[in-house]
This record gives C-alpha cells, structure tokens and sequence, in this order.
C-alpha cells in the first residue's frame, strides 16, 4: 500500500503543477491585462490561487517521497495538498485526477500498517 501511495502521490502532485502553472499564469495575465477577466472571467482571492498552485504540487511530492519510510506523516500532507487543490481550484474537469490521486494515496498511506515486502 505504501507503493502505491508513492506512485499515486507522485502522479497526482505532478498533475496538481499542470494545474498550478495554468492557473498561476492566468492569475498573472489578470494583473497584468485586467480586462481579460471580463472576457475569461475573474479571480475572487489570486492570493490563495497562488499559494496553493505552489504549496499544493510540493506537498503532495513530498508526501509521495515519505509514503514508504514515515507513511503517517506522508498521508496527511497528500490530503492537506488535496484539500488545498479542492478549496482553491474546486473539483472539476482539470482538477478530477490529481485531486482523486492525492486523496487515494494519502488514504492508503494512513492506512497502511507495515512496510511493503521488497
């Protein structure tokens, strides 16, 4: 289980940086050419957009990079990236798998009792 966490992790937080780079771009084309946001739509909070296009991929890695030595630990920060990516980007079309993704491993990697047979 702790494998699988690490791969699930990895995937996800990887996905999670696709999201993160688009939607920290579209926050920097917003302020940079404002009227875009009539045509595109505006961002309410840019801030937690950015934070969390930053944080949310990094946790999630590092969670995956704890999954097979300290999984407690690696869980909970793949759900904290998970809950992070839900709150700041909502669950939709480009944020279905690597929220699933996240969520999956870190639920596995709380679960998982003893180490994985080599």
């Amino acid at each position: 289980m702790r494998n699988a966490a690490l791969v699930l992790g990895l995937i996800g937080g990887l996905w999670g940086m696709l999201v993160g780079f688009f939607s920290f771009g579209y926050t920097e084309l917003l302020a940079r050419w404002s009227e875009l946001g009539d045509v595109l739509g505006p961002v309410d909070n840019p801030v937690l957009i950015r934070t969390v296009s930053l944080m949310a991929p990094v946790l999630a890695i590092a969670g995956a990079a704890m999954a097979r030595s300290e999984h407690i630990v690696g869980g909970l920060l793949m759900l904290a990236a998970t809950a992070g990516m839900v709150f700041a980007f909502g669950f939709g079309v480009f944020t279905m798998f690597p929220v699933v993704m996240c969520g999956l491993a870190g639920v596995l990697a709380l679960l998982a009792r003893r180490p994985d047979p080599h």
